[in-house]
């Protein structure tokens, strides 16, 4: 990000407490959205939405349907950025958080393969089911896909300078205030409600309550003002006609090592907790009553992690910080065999807790840092895209690779498979931070 635009004057109304609350509060909520579904993909949709497959091939299913959200993202990356960067940062973020509820409601009220079956007189009606799971799945994946670039720059482009990787935090920690209260929804129901109960209506109650925390994002994002550097971008008429494009021409080669420099965050993130969900209550005999608890715990660890990598990115550089995380994940591939056990729930804590620990100290930096990858015109489209193709890479694919690779060559591969991306993410950020030394030298020597 240029020091012109960080140092631009806030506009009249744009408070620092209204930005940074209006940044955290929608990722929560688009979060809180994704990760239901995230969670109901290993507990509810294999046996409502798949129910004719075995056990293993319906939770693979699940699982598809659960990938095909990341793919929308970078749809909903181009698309919502397009507008972001062309009509502004704060109605593109209001269309967005509009996009993803309503798909989230929309999947609450969606019947199951058998009560669709049911209506035998039209035929296969019950394969509407899984049908229409993956367009509202879709929806969620354009809505997240056009929300996260908008609340990081809401918070950078707004940030004073020396402080832009702190302001850039606060939309990272929806990720683990969102998942805590989803997996706590969840984890309340099935206190309360029998499975007959959770199966047949208790599931549904954290995607239809969402609307309640939708209409309070809206409001919120509706009181802030535009972000100074979209204001000066407009009023410099530096605007492209075509976005996506001008980052694809001209940032072809920062996209692309965004791209696998980010993907490391997401692979561990779904691994410690889409995949270690499933396999904990299906192979090593956990309920989910004992493994959601223990997921929580490391989640806690995750949004401590955040807001520390954030202060040190801002005094030490955030290549710096996001090297030295990664070669963390890239050491901790090695101990999933021998912490992620079973009958030891003090040792699946710890895993738990040291893998989304480290995956807090790559997220906290990770808006700023891709954020000012990219000039004001194309910022919005071009960190977007980098985050969503990020996700196809790192996460989508882990909860269904982990899976095969744990069933075929045990829980050590799962660690190598993380160690390989880690490593690959470690080596992008040190490009990206010689890319960068070598354009300051080049400016210095031209100047």
């Amino acid at each position: 990000m240029s020091t012109a635009d960080s140092a631009a004057p806030a506009v009249r109304g744009n408070s620092p407490a209204r930005v940074l609350f209006a940044s955290l509060i929608g990722t929560t909520i688009e979060f809180f959205d994704f990760y239901i579904y995230a969670t109901a993909a290993v507990l509810v949709f294999p046996k409502l939405f798949f129910p004719g497959a075995d056990p293993a091939t319906a939770t693979l299913s699940s699982f598809a349907t659960f990938a095909i959200a990341f793919f929308a993202r970078p749809i909903g990356a181009a698309l919502f950025g397009h507008f972001g960067d062309r009509v502004g940062r704060k109605a593109t973020l209001v269309a967005a958080l509009m996009t993803m509820g309503l798909s989230t409601v929309a999947i609450g009220l969606l019947p199951s393969y058998g009560e669709l079956g049911a209506l035998g007189a039209y035929g296969n009606a019950g394969l509407l089911a899984p049908l229409l799971l993956c367009l509202f799945r879709i929806g969620q994946g354009l809505g997240l896909g056009g929300e996260w670039g908008g609340a990081v720059l809401l918070a950078t482009e707004n940030a004073p300078p020396g402080k832009e990787a702190w302001y850039g935090m606060f939309p990272q920690l929806g990720a683990p205030i969102g998942f805590l209260c989803s997996t706590g929804s969840f984890l309340l129901l099935t206190d309360l409600l029998k499975d007959e109960q959770f199966l047949s209506w208790g599931w549904r109650v954290p995607f239809v309550a969402s609307a309640a925390l939708v209409i309070v994002g809206l409001w919120v994002r509706l009181k802030i003002a535009e972000t100074p550097a979209f204001r000066k971008a407009i009023e410099r008429e530096e605007r492209e006609r075509v976005p996506l494009a001008a980052a694809v021409t001209g940032h072809g080669g920062t996209l692309a090592l965004a791209t696998v420099a980010a993907a490391a965050t997401f692979a561990i993130f779904y691994l410690m907790t889409v995949f270690t969900l499933s396999w904990g209550t299906s192979v090593l005999g956990y309920t989910r009553g004992q493994f959601l608890p223990l997921q929580m715990i490391g989640v806690l660890f995750l949004g401590l992690m955040i807001p520390v990598s954030a202060r040190l990115a801002d005094r030490y550089g955030r290549e710096a910080m996001l090297i030295a995380a990664s070669l963390g994940i890239f050491a901790f591939g090695f101990t999933f065999e021998s912490l992620f056990v079973a009958g030891n729930a003090a040792s699946v804590a710890l895993f738990l807790s040291i893998g989304l620990g480290l995956m807090g100290l790559t997220y906290g930096p990770l808006g700023a840092a891709l954020a000012e990858l990219f000039p004001t015109a194309v910022r919005y489209t071009g960190a977007s895209v980098a985050f969503t193709l990020a996700g196809i890479l790192g996460a989508s694919p882990a909860p269904y690779v982990a899976t095969w690779l744990g069933k075929t060559y045990g829980l050590a591969s799962v660690g190598m498979y993380l160690s390989a991306v880690a490593a690959a993410a470690a080596i992008a950020f040190w490009l990206i931070a010689r890319r960068r030394t070598f354009a300051a030298n080049a400016a210095g020597a031209a100047a």
